[in-house]
Parts: structure tokens; C-alpha cells; sequence
């Protein structure tokens, strides 16, 4: 029997979570005055009976509900632009995002600039560009995500792809956080294994990283320690069988975690794993479970006291830096994800352009250990041969 997961909660935003809570979509729009919402979501989700029984729901309540789709995996700036358009032609009053990272971070990204005077690029994650928003033009955004993996969903910025540059940009802003998230995890059952294991491993990531990152910040420590924890016990049980709904109910608690956490730092994994996947157009998870042991072992020096009180809590066999590097790669392997990045037709003829963007990416600052271009090239050429 499924544990009764249902609970409301706020932190960082207001989250309901449980099973079957996507009926309460209606009484969430009303909460905003929505009577005429955009629902965002991908392509391939909206040929899905989610998609279906979210506009039925809404529909049964006297919620005329519109619909835009025309988002890439890595979404684009030109996919905001026609979110935009659908939105204003619409005359829609607010949005609902129903999806994984692409679609929920173009919905954020929709929601904060639609009503707004500058272009997209005028908000990008520089200096202070977020004072530029009018907060009262902001659109109420509802999030439902349909992965356990992003985090998305509790995040204050987004990741868009500048096809001009071949770059992932960010756009942030402190109140780019959705308004109300419904997370039901009867929404990632039907989640194929491949995208449980990446976006879970992207979840590992977050955490993983968010601990790892120097401050002081003992609350984000102490959520980064448990959702590994989650993940641990749950993302290989979800794997194998995908309807297991109280693994999947523990692992979309743990993206949650992972993306609340994250806002202590993240570091050189995601560094890396946003160029790469500008340019190879890879699963931004799946990129982030191949960086990971390398990462940890250029950061090791900086790490180990840390390390071994993961391992305490995650109750490895031992106690170190290589006991948590052994469990990320078994776990990798049990779930067919590549340890090396030739193994994804990665090579190194763009080597100079990803480590002039992974020295600029903001997660840099957050890497326990500084790194110049030397570094991120040696940990590149390693995970690309394989070499720890």
C-alpha cells in the first residue's frame, strides 16, 4: 500500500504535494484570479493524457484554458518570443506550467518578461539587470512538474539557450519563483526509465553540489544531506519500476530539496554541463551524472570532511571522498548512464569555447575548489577518456 503523502507546505514557495493533488488545479488558478490561464508544457508531454486531464479538469470548473507547446528540449529565446505572443494573443491572465525543466523554466521565463518593456536578454543574470523588472507586471505562474529532477519548480532563475552564441543564458529574478507548486507524483509514473535515471541524477547533482559549496548556510546543508539521502533509498527503485509511487513521491521531494538547496551554490558539474549541453544538445542531468565523479575528484582537497559525513549519512561502506565517487558511478551503471563523455559523441573540438563558457558560468563561484581554464580543460579531457 502507498504511504499518504498529501501536506501543504511553504518553503520556499507554497507547495502542495501528494497524490491525485492535480484535481486541485482549479482552486489553485482561482487562488490567483485566473480565469483565463496559458498552459505551458512540451511537445511530446502534450500528446500525453496529462496534458488531457488538466484541461478537462479546468474545463469542468469554467476555466477556459489555452495551450502553447513550442518549446525545445533546451529551450530557446526565439521558444520565449512565441510563448509571449500566444500569451498576449490570448489575453490570458496567468499561466500554469506542466512539465520538466524546459517547460518550466520557459513558463518562469514567460511569466516574468511577457508584460515587461525590455527584450529578453535585458533580464539576463548580470549585475544587478534583475532591477529592471516592473514586479508588478509580473504574470501568476502555477508550476506542475512532471519530473523529479530540475527543481525548477522552487527556482528564482531559468536557462535559456542563446542560438546566436551557442550559450545558455540565465534570467533571474528573486520573484521569478512560482506562485503555488503542485507536485504529484502520480504525474512522474509514467516517466520512462531513461528520463527517471537523468533527471534524478540531476537531483543528485543539485544536492550534491549545494553541500558541497563553501558559507555558512547549515539549513541548506542539512536539506542537500536528506535529499541525497531520498535519493539513495529511492532512485533506483523508481528506475526499475516506475510505478512504485512511494519512490517516487520521496524522489520528487528530493528535487524540491535540490532546488531550495541550490541557493546556497552550486559549482564546477554544472559548469561544465551547461556548455556542453548548448553545443551537443545532450539531457542536462545526463550531463551532470557523467561531470560528477570528476568534479569530485579535483575537488577532493577541499571536500573530504564533508565527504565523510555523507557517506555516515548515506550509510556507505566507508567513509571518503572515493566512497561517494564508487556509489555515483554504480548507481550510473545500474541505470545505463554513461560514465564518460565520448561514450555520448562528446569530443573536444569545441574544448576551447566550453571552458571559456564554464569560467564565465555563475555556478562557478560556488565551487569549493577555484578553478582556472587549465583546470576545467584536465577535468573535461578526463571525463571525456574516462580517467579518475
Amino acid at each position: 500500500m502507498n504511504q499518504d503523502f498529501t501536506s501543504n507546505w511553504n518553503y520556499p514557495t507554497r507547495i502542495w504535494f501528494g497524490l491525485d493533488r492535480l484535481n486541485n488545479l482549479p482552486e489553485a488558478c482561482k487562488e490567483f484570479s485566473m480565469k483565463n490561464p496559458l498552459l505551458i508544457t512540451d511537445p511530446g508531454l502534450a500528446k500525453l493524457d496529462i496534458i488531457q486531464r488538466a484541461l478537462i479538469i479546468n474545463q469542468k470548473a469554467g476555466l477556459h484554458t489555452g495551450i502553447f507547446t513550442d518549446i525545445k528540449p533546451n529551450p530557446v529565446a526565439d521558444n520565449i518570443s512565441a510563448g509571449i505572443k500566444a500569451f498576449k494573443k490570448g489575453e490570458h491572465d496567468g499561466v500554469i506550467a506542466i512539465g520538466g525543466g524546459s517547460a518550466l523554466d520557459s513558463a518562469k521565463t514567460i511569466a516574468l518578461t511577457a508584460m515587461q518593456e525590455g527584450s529578453l536578454w535585458d533580464y539576463e543574470d548580470e549585475g544587478d539587470n534583475f532591477k529592471r523588472i516592473n514586479t508588478d507586471n509580473i504574470v501568476p505562474l502555477i508550476a506542475v512538474p512532471t519530473t523529479a529532477g530540475t527543481g525548477s519548480e522552487v527556482g528564482r532563475a531559468a536557462v535559456i539557450i542563446d542560438e546566436t552564441r551557442h550559450q545558455k543564458r540565465f534570467i533571474f529574478h528573486p520573484e521569478m519563483i512560482p506562485n503555488l507548486v503542485i507536485a504529484d507524483p502520480k504525474l512522474t509514473a509514467s516517466l520512462p526509465a531513461f528520463l527517471t535515471a537523468a533527471t534524478g541524477m540531476d537531483a543528485l547533482a543539485h544536492n550534491l553540489e549545494a553541500f558541497c559549496a563553501p558559507g555558512f548556510h547549515p539549513m541548506a546543508d542539512g536539506i542537500a544531506l536528506e535529499g541525497l539521502r531520498l535519493i539513495k533509498e529511492n532512485l533506483l527503485l523508481a528506475y526499475q519500476d516506475g510505478q512504485n509511487l512511494t519512490a517516487r513521491a520521496n524522489l520528487m521531494a528530493a528535487s524540491i530539496m535540490g532546488g531550495a538547496a541550490f541557493q546556497k551554490g552550486l559549482g564546477a558539474v554544472h559548469s561544465l554541463s551547461h556548455p556542453v549541453g548548448a553545443i551537443y544538445d545532450h539531457h542536462h542531468g545526463l550531463l551532470n551524472a557523467v561531470f560528477m565523479p570528476y568534479v569530485l575528484r579535483f575537488n577532493q582537497p577541499e571536500i573530504e570532511s564533508k565527504m565523510q559525513t555523507l557517506c555516515q549519512h548515506l550509510d556507505l561502506p566507508t567513509a571518503s571522498t572515493d566512497a561517494v565517487i564508487n556509489w555515483i558511478l554504480e548507481l550510473s551503471t545500474a541505470m545505463q548512464i554513461p560514465t564518460k563523455l565520448s561514450a555520448l559523441d562528446v569530443d573536444n573540438l569545441h574544448l576551447e569555447n566550453i571552458v571559456e563558457q564554464a569560467m564565465a558560468d555563475p555556478s562557478t563561484g560556488g565551487n569549493p575548489r577555484s578553478l582556472t581554464t587549465e583546470d576545467f580543460t584536465d577535468i573535461f579531457n578526463n571525463a571525456l577518456k574516462g580517467t579518475l
